[in-house]
């Protein structure tokens, strides 16, 4: 069995406010030797399992936050920035299934750092008009690889959202959310317990299914006007609202290409303490 992890951060243990995690500060340091630890304790329990490779994808900002001298020597890690399928970079690679690690909520629901791909100029974003987080999008992605998605971590309301979007995956609450820069946190050897065991039990559900390719629309809405503007100049989006565009796609695949061009824009127009 082949395995990808798709590691974000701002749902690993400890992780509370900014500078947890942006590259630099001496939080970050300190809190990417947790997130790294959150990776191994997955790693543990995925090849006590059977897993016989495991694929991790660095999926938080710059894209190199793992400690690669500290990974269990059985993986093999992604990491850097700039990929096609960014978050899912792999899908593609013939896994048999995915986990999402370090998970948040997304732009306009509680949880801690909650947001979808731009830290504060988004809202909101809808996949096929339902409320999407990076991991409903994500997930949209894998189903199209037909890849199942087998653990989902981070706060509990990162795992109430992935209940919907991957209602049989495994869920691993390590802190619960007090507020967007708060939460009450479990030790890192309590959660690396709880991870280990939660991917050795995931690991029953791994394996191809049926690929589930159609077309999606995706709608994004900003905190500004000007930010629908810029992106509204990209061929096939459509500003639909002041601060909203929306575009349709054939696949999943391709609508996350656009959606990544959408915000790469936006993030570009962007000026200073007035957004």
């Amino acid at each position: 069995m082949r395995i990808m992890i798709s590691a974000d951060m701002e749902g690993a243990t400890g992780v509370t406010w900014t500078d947890d995690v942006v590259p630099g500060s001496p939080q970050w340091d300190r809190f990417r030797r947790l997130f790294t630890g959150d990776v191994n304790a997955v790693l543990a329990g995925l090849f006590d399992a059977g897993a016989g490779d495991v694929l991790v994808n660095e999926a938080h900002s710059s894209q190199r936050n793992l400690l690669l001298e500290d990974l269990d020597p059985r993986a093999r890690m992604l990491t850097g920035r700039h990929k096609p399928l960014s978050m899912m970079q792999g899908i593609d690679s013939g896994v048999d299934g995915v986990v999402f690690l370090g998970y948040h909520a997304g732009a306009g629901f509680d949880g801690v750092l909650s947001h979808t791909y731009l830290e504060n100029q988004i809202t909101g974003v809808w996949l096929d008009d339902v409320p999407a987080s990076e991991g409903r999008l994500n997930a949209a992605v894998a189903a199209e690889y037909g890849v199942p998605v087998l653990l989902v971590s981070g706060d509990d309301e990162t795992c109430e959202d992935a209940r919907d979007y991957a209602p049989e995956a495994e869920l691993v609450q390590v802190k619960e959310c007090v507020s967007r820069y708060a939460a009450i946190c479990l030790p890192p050897a309590r959660t690396a317990e709880l991870l280990t065991g939660a991917a050795a039990d995931a690991m029953a559900r791994a394996g191809r299914e049926e690929r589930r390719v159609r077309a999606h629309r995706i709608e994004v809405e900003f905190d500004a006007s000007h930010l629908a503007q810029a992106t509204a100049v990209i061929p096939t989006v459509e500003q639909i609202g002041t601060r909203r565009v929306g575009f349709d796609a054939p696949n999943m695949t391709e609508a996350m290409k656009a959606f990544k061009v959408v915000t790469a824009i936006a993030a570009g127009a962007v000026q200073g303490i007035y957004g």
